[in-house]
């Protein structure tokens, strides 16, 4: 190990936190930049930078002054749990990660870039199996801001000194997942007994490619130590997961007295990541799952709520 530096961006955030807790037990040193603002609970042995990605100078002298291997980029403002305007959170979300890309570059460093990006770029498909080469579209906002980073990557692709790997992460779940999320809501649902709720989803009948963030980050973790780079690499569990079959998991084993009295509604749409690549070139095994990650992050609710 050559570098053991990293940084990671948003590293108080469900993948940052995990991702900062393998690479520490693997003896790297990590660098976490958060927001001026965030004050929770810190991984410990993570050297912490307040930084706003907006502040050039700052953000390029501490790059240089770290000199890391790799930085990964997690770091984003999400419309989904945050109160903001459409148009400030594009512009935003694509000033900050342009000029982290930037500050890269203008160090002239030896330093492999790591875009999480999300499978959410592809939301316009139907029942659709997807891969590398798989088209994009761009149906929401948050989508949007991903797909003009793409670009701007391959645009700046042209300095032979800058490398990169997009990450197409499909949905992914943990203790760390924001309380706004799905199962976060769905598991207080079950502990408090809220039929309604509960109810509500199942009849969305709401299916997709669901995986354990430890899974995901630990991908990122070969892609890291094995330092090779990929246009696009697709994070997933590789399977159709119906959100229908964690409620009745989690119902049969914490709380048989909520009843389901809705039916399922016609939904047939769905994505599922084909993880080949990752799997074959990362030497990438997946360890966990879905319903794993539900049964933690109720035992965690039941415990808070106690």
């Amino acid at each position: 190990m050559h570098n053991n530096r990293i940084i990671i961006t948003g590293a108080l955030g469900q993948d940052g936190r995990i991702l900062s807790k393998i690479l520490v037990s693997f003896k790297y040193k990590v660098f976490g930049f958060i927001k001026p603002k965030n004050n929770k609970l810190k991984i410990k042995k993570v050297i912490y930078k307040k930084i706003d990605l907006q502040n050039n100078k700052k953000l390029l002298d501490l790059i240089k002054n770290i000199n890391p291997s790799t930085i990964v980029h997690f770091g984003s403002d999400n419309p989904s749990y945050l109160d903001l305007k459409t148009k400030d959170f594009l512009t935003n979300n694509i000033l900050s990660t342009k000029n982290l890309i930037d500050a890269i570059i203008k160090t002239n460093l030896k330093i492999n870039f790591i875009f999480a990006n999300t499978s959410q770029i592809y939301l316009n498909k139907k029942n659709k199996i997807i891969n590398e080469s798989s088209k994009i579209s761009t149906p929401n906002i948050y989508a949007k801001f991903r797909v003009k980073i793409i670009n701007y990557l391959k645009e700046k692709k042209k300095n032979k000194n800058f490398k990169y790997s997009n990450l197409i992460l499909f949905n992914h779940d943990s203790i760390y997942r924001n309380k706004k999320f799905l199962l976060p809501r769905l598991t207080k649902a079950i502990i408090n007994n809220n039929e309604k709720f509960i109810n509500e989803i199942y009849e969305s009948n709401i299916q997709g490619d669901f995986s354990h963030a430890e899974d995901i980050c630990d991908a990122i973790y070969l892609l890291i130590k094995k330092e090779i780079n990929f246009d696009n690499l697709i994070l997933s569990s590789s399977k159709k997961t119906k959100i229908n079959s964690i409620i009745n998991h989690l119902i049969k084993k914490y709380n048989k007295s909520i009843k389901i009295t809705k039916k399922p509604k016609k939904n047939k749409f769905y994505l599922i990541g084909n993880n080949k690549l990752a799997k074959k070139k990362l030497n990438w095994k997946i360890k966990k799952n879905i319903f794993i990650a539900a049964d933690e992050i109720f035992n965690i609710n039941k415990k808070n709520s106690l």
